[in-house]
């Protein structure tokens, strides 16, 4: 390996909400710290790539995870996008069926009012991590670069680069990977992963409505999978929608007109007529589970460590709780002087995100191969159920809470206090 070094505490491979959110909170722990943030797109000053305020997914963000972003200084510049979600309404139909009736409906709220869950454009969010990356002056964004590969010993691990012209190598205590779910360093790191695919492809795209939506979220279980209906800021709605994979690619070679006829078919016209308000996006859903979230010197997470089925739109969540819980491990050891990239404290992550990651993604499965049929005795019983949870406003709150991330061991991020 030739050119040069440079050293640091430690290096996040992977520029994304979880790398930001991550290189910001350890920024804020570590105060002299040195951290770097790598990723294989320019990493460009705040707003200079608006191009990415036009993607078509959204996120809904868990009270949690708002806490959190609250902490970091990322939430102030985030709010004014951010639509609250005051309910939830679940309906359980065939496509066919004109009349759907709403089975489960609760509110989306938590001890004092406040929403459990924000639905946030991908875009926004990472304009709001980015700059507040960009605010601290101990974190290094090295963006057009890739971490190719690594090597750990016992007192430092080594990164190479490519496609930097800086340098070729950088030095670390710590090295985690937040490169996404094909992960590199993952692969280079000789952790394996259980992975299944489902025969089924995700839509995402952004509409227009003619009524208001009132905060109100929509869950249509459908034989193919579930079409969520999200709202967001502006008489809009983010559609996240799975769909059979063959359905799915005859849907997608739609023209404009062709799209919304198969969008407004699946959404209903509780909201009167709909129009497309962005692009569309589509991608082959699966599951992967990392056989472990550590290494020497070596940490996985977000989509690095694990990749659910999109049905709870938990995914990010799920992965900012990794972030929570590094951030907090890490912060703790540096203040009883201890070596951040110990086997010790990466252990400690490892016990603590290990089986949460396990359950959720097992239960998302679950509720996937649940939901997505129209086997008519499975369809009596799950409808059976729904009316029960309908009945049962305690369970409901439970959910609730679970959904917003306040449920369990709660890094103190996540509580909104400093890791």
């Amino acid at each position: 390996m030739g050119g040069s070094t440079e050293c640091y505490d430690v290096v996040v491979a992977g520029g994304g909400t979880a790398g930001l959110a991550l290189a910001c909170a350890l920024a804020d722990a570590l105060r002299s710290a040195r951290i770097a943030v790598i990723d294989r797109v320019p990493l460009s000053q705040p707003g200079a790539g608006m191009g990415a305020l036009t993607q078509p997914r959204a996120f809904a963000l868990s009270a949690g995870v708002k806490r959190m972003l609250t902490v970091l200084g990322a939430w102030p510049s985030l709010a004014a996008h951010a639509q609250p979600v005051t309910a939830v309404d679940i309906t359980d139909s065939s496509l066919e069926d004109v009349f759907r009736p709403v089975l489960v409906t609760y509110d989306n709220t938590v001890d004092g009012g406040e929403p459990a869950t924000y639905i946030v454009e991908q875009g926004r969010l990472r304009e709001a991590l980015l700059a507040a990356a960009t605010e601290r002056a101990t974190i290094r964004l090295i963006g057009g670069a890739r971490a190719v590969g690594f090597k750990a010993n016992e007192e430092s691990v080594s990164i190479e680069l490519a496609g930097h012209d800086a340098c070729t190598l950088v030095r670390a205590a710590l090295l985690v990977a937040a490169d996404g779910r094909q992960s590199p360093l993952r692969a280079s790191a000789g952790i394996g992963v259980v992975r299944w695919s489902y025969p089924q492809v995700g839509i995402t795209t952004t509409v227009g409505l003619k009524q208001p939506h009132g905060g109100r979220a929509t869950q249509h279980f459908l034989p193919s999978g579930p079409f969520a209906i999200l709202p967001l800021r502006g008489d809009r709605a983010s559609i996240t929608w799975t769909e059979e994979s063959e359905t799915a690619r005859a849907i997608l070679a739609r023209d404009d007109a062709g799209f919304l006829t198969e969008v407004a078919k699946r959404f209903g016209y509780r909201l009167g007529a709909i129009t497309l308000a962005g692009p569309r996006a589509s991608w082959q859903l699966d599951m992967h589970l990392a056989r472990a979230l550590i290494a020497e010197r070596f940490a996985l997470v977000g989509d690095a460590a694990h990749g659910v089925h999109p049905i709870a739109g938990q995914g990010l969540n799920l992965g900012l709780r990794d972030v929570a819980a590094l951030a907090e491990v890490v912060a703790d050891a540096a203040r009883l002087g201890l070596d951040l990239g110990s086997v010790t404290v990466l252990e400690r992550y490892e016990r603590w995100r290990r089986l949460d990651s396990a359950l959720s993604a097992a239960t998302f499965d679950a509720l996937n191969r649940l939901f997505s049929n129209d086997w008519t005795p499975l369809r009596s019983a799950r409808d059976f159920g729904l009316g029960l949870v309908e009945r049962m406003p305690g369970l409901k709150r439970l959910f609730v809470a679970e959904a917003a991330g306040l449920t369990g061991d709660v890094p103190r991020l996540l509580r909104g206090e400093p890791a």
